[in-house]
């Protein structure tokens, strides 16, 4: 299935693509794709629904973040080893682990907004993993049992805040509108191998990052595994795995988000997000 939250801000319903691509009304069935909603329970009692029997959403609608309620936003940094290559970093022997508050999350088409004194927005397009059921002390074999399904994540990032300020890297990646996420919820039995996905992305229609979920220095199983011995893996919870080469920052010389751009990227299989960036004064009020 490939679930997805529409409507306005704060008043989404929950909708499932129909196999035309269209988006039907869910929300008979499930009040919000929350935590709950996307457990192994919940899930089973959607696949039983009829999607061509549901109203059709017609019309253009915004959609939100995939998800509602998520408990933890957890991300991967310098997952790909030619990413820390260009970034000037060691390649990890371990997992580098940080979070992104929550309050940052954003859907896939709503504008990206550049704080107030920020100089250095830069872009990463990475696998969103949602995580179904309660992870502790996981072994890698038995790690995707726990995910409920996937998304895209674009890990927006000020590196002058991340970098140069104490090397912060969660005071660089928490601003509002840093984690749009969707357009869809895509659930587990619908990805193969979450290690076998092309990810992309592109600036004003240039291509600036390109790479393969293949190339992870640690995979999805791993992560998860990983992750699950330091903290308690939750419904809802996402882990964002890290990004391919092609960053703003890498590049020679850098070259950062400014108003008026546009990103476009996607993940095999997860659907495209579109997202404009606007300036501080530019952002949408309320």
């Amino acid at each position: 299935m490939k679930l997805v939250r529409f409507g306005l801000p704060g008043s989404e319903k929950p909708g499932v693509l129909d196999a035309a691509g269209g988006i039907r009304d869910l929300s008979a069935h499930v009040a919000d794709l929350t935590p709950a909603a996307i457990g192994p329970d919940g899930l089973a009692r959607l696949r039983e629904v009829d999607v061509e029997a549901l109203p059709k959403v017609e019309g253009e609608v915004r959609l939100g973040p995939p998800l509602a309620g998520t408990p933890k936003l957890i991300c991967i940094g310098l997952n790909f080893s030619d990413h820390a290559k260009e970034a000037g970093m060691a390649i990890p022997t371990e997992p580098i682990v940080f979070m992104k508050a929550i309050s940052a999350i954003t859907g896939p088409t709503g504008p990206v907004v550049i704080p107030k004194n920020s100089r250095k927005l830069d872009w990463e397009v990475e696998l969103g993993v949602v995580i179904g059921s309660k992870a502790q002390y996981v072994e890698e074999g038995r790690a995707l049992d726990h995910v409920a399904g996937y998304c895209i994540g674009n890990d927006i990032s000020e590196r002058e805040w991340q970098l140069e300020r104490g090397g912060q890297w969660t005071k660089g990646k928490s601003g509002d509108t840093f984690a749009p996420l969707g357009p869809w919820f895509v659930t587990a039995d619908e990805v193969k191998d979450p290690q076998a996905l092309d990810m992309w992305l592109d600036v004003n229609g240039e291509r600036r990052q390109t790479g393969s979920t293949a190339t992870m220095i640690f995979g999805v199983r791993h992560l998860i595994s990983y992750l699950s011995r330091h903290m308690t893996l939750t419904p809802g919870d996402i882990i964002l795995t890290g990004t391919p080469p092609g960053v703003g920052s890498g590049m020679n010389p850098p070259v950062y988000l400014k108003p008026g751009d546009v990103m476009t990227l996607g993940v095999a299989g997860l659907g495209e997000q579109r997202t404009p960036v606007v300036s501080w004064e530019e952002r949408p009020k309320g």
